[in-house]
This record gives C-alpha cells, structure tokens and sequence, in this order.
C-alpha cells in the first residue's frame, strides 16, 4: 500500500515536472513569442490568420448558434463554410475566452505554443510506456516536437496540432496493459477521448490516427492479444466516441464534396503536392542549421511547405542505432522501424497522375477519407513519432554502456536534436528568434460596414486579414479562405474586378450583400486603385469615405 502510494506520487511529481518542461521549452524555442502574445502572430501572415479566426468562430458558435458550428460567417451565403478546411473544432472552447482580432491573435499564439508543449509530452509520455527512462523519453519528446520537419509547417496549425496521437497511444497502452496494477478501464476511456479530441481538429492528422489506431488493432488481433475483460465496457464506449464523433463530422464535410466536388482532391491536385526520395533531404527554409546547405534541393519543389520533408540528421542516425541495438523488445523496434519506412514512402505521394497506381499511396488513396487529403507529405507525423521512438530506444542503449560519460549522451543528443530543429537565425553575428510578424490591425472605418460585406481586394492574402478582423461582431461577408473555393466566389471575384458597375453592382444586390468595403492602404497595383475616378452615381448606391476605407453601401432592390 505504501508502495503504491509512493509510486504514485513520483508519478504525479513527473507529470507536474513534464508539463512545465515542456511548456518552458516551448517558450524558449519560440522566443520572442511570449513576450507579445496579441500583438504578434507566430510564424507569417498566411495561414495563421484565418486559424485565428477560426478558433474564434468556434467559441462564438458554441454560445450563439451550437447546432450550426459549420455556417461561418465566410463565403456568405453558402453553408458549412467552415467545413471548407481543416475546422479546428476541438480548439472551439478555448475561443470562449475573449473577443476581437486582439484576443483572437493572443489566443492563437498560446494555442500554438501548447500545440508543441502537447506533441513534446506526448510522444515522452508513449516513450515512458514503452520501456524508455526520463532522459531517453525526452529525447524522444524533443525529436518529435522539434523535428526539422516541422519548421514549415509551424504555419499550420492543424498540422503541428499532432500531440494528440502519441498521448492518446500513451493512455491505450499504459489501460490496455495488463501488469501487477490490472488493467485501467478509465485509462483506456481517456485514451479514446483524446482520440476523438485529436479528430475534432481535422482530417489532416485525424485520418492518420484512424488508420492507425485500426492497423494496430488488427495486428495486435492477429497476433493473439485481446483487450483485457475488465476494459470492454470502456474499449466499447470509446470506439463509439470516437466513430460517432468522425461520422457527425464527416457528415458535413461529405455535403460540401456534394455540392463542390473540388473538395474531393483529385489525382492531379496529389500529384503536385508529391514528389521523389530527394525531398527528404530538403530542409525548411527557417532551419538554423540546414537551411542553407538544403537550399539548391529546396529549388526544384512544387511547395516548399509541403514537401520539404527532412526528419534530421541526429534524429535518422539515433533511430538506425535503436532499431538495431536499442534494448525494447525486438518485434517493438522491428514494428516501429516498419510503420517509419511504410509512412514515409506514403509521404511521398505519386509523381504521375495517370501511374498512381504504381505507387503505395494510390492505393491508400482509394479508402474511405482519402480523397480529401491533398498533402501527402504531412503522413511524415507518423514517420517522425517512430523515429523519435526508435531514437529514445537508441539513447537508452548509449547511456547504458559502460563509463560515467554515457550516462549523459541524452541529455547531449537532445540537445543537438534542439539545435537541429530550430527556427533561429544568425543575422550579422547575432541570434534571431523565429520569424513572428506583427499583426495587422483593422481599419477604424471597417466598425461602420453594414453586413453582410464585401471587402476588397479579394485576393487570399487579404482574405486572411480580413477574417481575422471579422473576429469583431463576426459580420457575414462574401471573403473567405479556402483551398475549396466555390465557383460562383471565384465568379463575384472576376466580376467584383469592375466595381463599381452596374453589372457588378447587380450581382452583390442579388446576393445581398450591403456594404463594399475599399481598404484603401492596399489598392496599389490593383483594379481599384484608380477608385476616386469610377463613376458611382446613378448605380443605386452611395458611397462614404471613413478612417483608411471607402464604403459602398448597396440599399436593397425596392419591391
């Protein structure tokens, strides 16, 4: 009794050190962040913005209209605009707290820097149960949440968001094993709903850990295991979780593929986001350390983003050293070494269109869920977690060889695997921090826009912008960002180019828009920058000049 007691509390004094450390280090791999958090956007302009806004649409849904989470107020008047990506729904109550684009930037950028304090903790906490001790686990934590690989795609969120699947494989393994304790059926409970958490945040890294979870299930199965009887109750209820949770989910993005079947990637959309062996030796182009070396391979890719693929040199070689010599059982290292060759040729996609068939992924590509992933690549979530496993394996086995000095080769490893996966710079002699733009601030005059809106320009830069400002009152309007964009937005885009016309004028009264928003600090090198000159009278519209915007407001048609 004394003993458990006593294991416990060295359990919980672990946990409570893991979570700080892990937040530490994100801190301190991303600083300056935390010093301007609101202020500042971690990574660019891009992608970060719209994210932002929709963890903010996410809280304002859950208050004001929970049985429609899906109509956001982008690409107004279609529905399930949110279904239009990757929605960040299991973020949604963190968008409770606070309002505005201010709030919405601050809440992104503490999102973003748990997101690696999860996949550090983790991937250390699978390590743990899978025979590594504390130094090697946070090995393995670093190796996964820093991975050079992960540097370009710090500005996606669902992307790096993947702390989820080694923590809910954490859980699994530590309910499902069956040792001096019994089994844990809340345990396996909790490891199913982090499963379902994980989901929630998109299909991106969700259809890995379904199929994954899957696979594991099957091989186990075949090999003779079953799951312990005091955990069937619990293995049932968290299979119906995490089905009816994917089902309800996939319900609504299966009605936008209906009515845009764009969303469905087809094998020419893969084939651009695919590409050849070499671009796993193609560094990110914030690396500190193999930027510039990886730079000519760099040259030859479609997307640097998605298919700059380096997992790191210390990560790869520790990894080669634990599958050969680390101490875990051997079917464990030989089934890890498996699952980082499998998912790494799958990450590679299929060069030809036509000859995917050829390929391993035109195969996967076939199963139910695939065919609205366009980024093969982002499969490296799974190759980098069984790297990082095989490498806290390789770790253990270097500090147990004889000699003082070995005890300390992780601590050092970890700290080349920091070195290699940062996003410092070296600028004139001195160290940079990550690149954390400021943020754009709304135009005062946009508060005075009547919704439902359109703003231009249009492009998707500016789209970006202006969802995040939409996070003040959440306006319905006509912008939106999406890879899947409707062919009647992409229509109004071409048309909206004449504004104001009367032909454009016409449509947006048709549509119901009521406000056409200028934002004149970017109309250089546009079809609006000669606005002053366009003839507006006689449209049926009025026009108004506010702090840094000109508004267009379009009264409806009288009946």
């Amino acid at each position: 009794m004394e003993r458990d007691l006593t294991g416990r509390r060295r359990r919980a004094r672990e946990l409570l050190l893991l979570a700080l450390g892990a937040v530490a280090l994100a801190v301190l791999m991303h600083w300056p962040l935390a010093l301007h958090l609101g202020d500042h956007v971690a990574k660019d302009l891009g992608d970060p913005l719209a994210q932002a806004w929709q963890v903010a649409w996410g809280g304002h849904a859950l208050t004001a209209q929970p049985l429609h989470l899906f109509d956001a107020n982008q690409f107004y008047p279609y529905p399930d605009t949110l279904a239009f990506s990757d929605a960040l729904l299991g973020y949604a109550p963190a968008g409770l707290i606070g309002n505005g684009p201010r709030a919405a930037v601050a809440r992104y950028d503490v999102l973003y820097l748990l997101a690696y304090a999860l996949a550090f903790a983790g991937a250390y906490l699978l390590a743990r149960e899978l025979g590594a001790p504390p130094a090697a686990a946070f090995l393995a934590g670093a190796a996964f949440a820093y991975s050079p690989w992960r540097l370009e795609q710090a500005g996606h969120l669902h992307v790096i968001s993947s702390g989820g699947i080694p923590l809910a494989l954490a859980l699994l393994v530590r309910g499902y094993r069956d040792d001096r304790s019994g089994p844990r059926p809340w345990v396996v409970l909790a490891g199913w709903a982090v499963a379902t958490w994980q989901l929630t945040l998109g299909w991106t890294l969700g259809l890995q850990l379904a199929y994954l979870l899957l696979a594991l299930a099957l091989v186990l199965l075949l090999r003779g295991w079953r799951p312990p009887r005091p955990t069937w109750a619990a293995t049932a209820a968290g299979v119906v979780l995490f089905a009816g949770i994917g089902l309800a989910i996939g319900r609504v993005y299966l009605r936008v593929a209906e009515l845009f079947p764009s969303a469905r990637r087809g094998p020419e959309v893969v084939a651009a986001y695919s590409g050849s062996p070499l671009e796993f030796l193609a560094a990110g182009r914030d690396s500190l350390v193999w930027s510039g070396a990886t730079a000519p391979l760099r040259e030859n890719l479609n997307a640097v983003a998605e298919q700059a693929l380096f997992p790191g040199l210390v990560i790869v070689a520790l990894a080669a050293f634990g599958a050969w010599r680390g101490p875990w059982p051997r079917p464990l290292r030989l089934g890890l070494l498996a699952g980082a060759l499998v998912t790494a040729v799958l990450a590679l996609g299929y060069a030809d269109a036509d000859l995917r068939f050829l390929f391993p992924y035109g195969w996967l590509s076939v199963l139910p869920g695939w065919e609205a992933i366009r980024t093969p690549g982002r499969l490296m979530t799974l190759t980098t977690l069984a790297l990082a496993l095989l490498a806290a394996a390789g770790a253990q086995r270097l500090a147990a060889r004889p000699g003082a000095g070995w005890r300390w080769a992780p601590v050092a490893l970890t700290a080349l695997v920091l070195v290699e996966g940062s996003a410092f710079s070296l600028d004139g002699g001195r160290l940079s921090g990550p690149p954390n733009p400021a943020a754009p601030r709304a135009p005062a005059g946009l508060a005075a826009a009547t919704p439902p809106l359109l703003q231009l320009p249009i492009e998707a830069e500016d789209n970006r912008r202006y969802l995040l400002w939409s996070t003040a009152g959440f306006p319905r309007m006509v912008n939106g960002r999406s890879s899947t964009n409707p062919p009647a937005f992409l229509a109004l885009r071409t048309r909206a180019a004449g504004f104001p016309d009367a032909a454009s004028v016409a449509r947006l009264r048709a549509l119901g828009v009521r406000t056409v928003v200028l934002h004149r600090a970017r109309l250089a090198g546009t079809s609006w920058a000669g606005w002053r000159g366009r003839p507006w009278r006689g449209l049926g519209i009025s026009r108004e000049l506010r702090d840094g915007v000109v508004l267009y407001r379009i009264p409806p048609r009288r009946r």
